[in-house]
């Protein structure tokens, strides 16, 4: 119990972080480098809570649903997983963008943080089985489907891969599935059609949890 509480707390001040570096990328940048170096400059300094602190207690409840269902080891890499799911959720959603600076570097983070599990070989064929699944749909429908979201599946595959390939399945369908229900709600409330698009990264990230909820 003292785990969950220390995990709420330590996900609620990562989320003020999370929060400001997330309001420090746009929709369509100039140059990606000033971009990245203006957002994440918002770590340097201690960040208000956002008025509702959404973001905040999204990450809060997320750590803590890592710290109630994860071993030890698994810990530190789900946390870090955590916090940057939570963090390109944010910014997929507000731009319609899963930024590089963001994923690219979380995959070499993530495999040192899955090595004390014992499951890294297993971790890594997760991930690229999981991308070049995402590869292939993004090849067919480049339309509905962006490269940010086949890095993204990749460091999915990962998290699946080290719970065990049951896990892996969860996340892998459990995101088309949360995504198709957004996408039948848009239709009967009538806020979109056949051809609206939205992010689908907050969709996968859903399926990753639900697949560390369960594994």
């Amino acid at each position: 119990m003292l785990s969950i509480v220390v995990a709420f707390a330590g996900g609620f001040l990562a989320g003020l972080y999370a929060r400001a570096v997330a309001a420090g990328f746009g929709p369509d940048p100039a140059d990606t480098r000033k971009e990245a170096r203006y957002a994440f400059g918002a770590l340097s300094r201690l960040p208000r809570p956002g008025r509702p602190p959404v973001v905040e207690l999204a990450t809060a409840t997320v750590c803590a649903l890592v710290a109630w269902r994860a071993a030890p080891p698994y810990l530190p890499g789900l946390a870090y997983a955590a916090v940057a799911g939570v963090l390109l959720a944010v910014v997929d959603w507000r731009t319609r963008r899963l930024p590089d600076v963001i994923t690219i570097p979380s995959y070499p983070i993530l495999a040192l943080l899955l090595l004390p599990t014992g499951e890294l070989p297993r971790a890594l064929l997760g991930g690229v089985a999981l991308a070049g699944v995402y590869g292939v749909l993004w090849f067919l429908r480049p339309h509905a489907m962006g490269l940010g979201d086949v890095k993204l599946a990749g460091l999915i595959g990962m998290v699946g891969g080290a719970l065990g390939w049951q896990a892996w399945a969860v996340a892998a369908l459990a995101g088309q599935f949360a995504g198709a229900l957004y996408a039948i709600g848009l239709l009967i409330t009538k806020k979109g059609d056949k051809s609206t698009e939205f992010p689908f990264g907050p969709f996968m990230l859903i399926g990753a949890l639900a697949a560390v909820c369960l594994a």
